[in-house]
């Protein structure tokens, strides 16, 4: 299942909003089998609006400063996403734990390898 335009509220700060929807983002998320897989979007590149968008979100953008100057000067549009390799493993093979299907698992009571 493919979903689009996920609200505000539940995504990041820099995912860029849509222009004739501004309570949405231009954002994704593909789930298999009931699992959230991948998640994408399209990135705001606008550094005036990161900032607004932060700011809503309660941040500070003095943690972030090396991040917000890679759009200070200007920075095209782009986009991301993030896929789950360790997810699409468990699904596929039918593991029970997302710990049989990841190389070096890091959970709460392992940080390290």
């Amino acid at each position: 299942m493919f979903i689009t335009h996920c609200p505000v509220g539940i995504r990041p700060y820099y995912h860029m909003r849509a222009a004739d929807d501004p309570s949405v983002t231009l954002s994704f998320d593909l789930l298999w089998k009931g699992l959230e897989i991948t998640t994408g979007a399209q990135r705001e590149h606008r550094y005036d609006v990161l900032l607004k968008q932060a700011a809503e979100k309660g941040m500070s953008p003095e943690p972030m400063q090396d991040y917000l100057n890679a759009f200070r000067y200007g920075c095209p549009p782009h986009g991301g996403l993030g896929m789950g390799l360790g997810r699409v493993l468990m699904v596929m093979l039918g593991l029970d734990s997302i710990r049989q299907a990841s190389f070096l698992f890091r959970g709460p009571n392992r940080l390290t390898p």
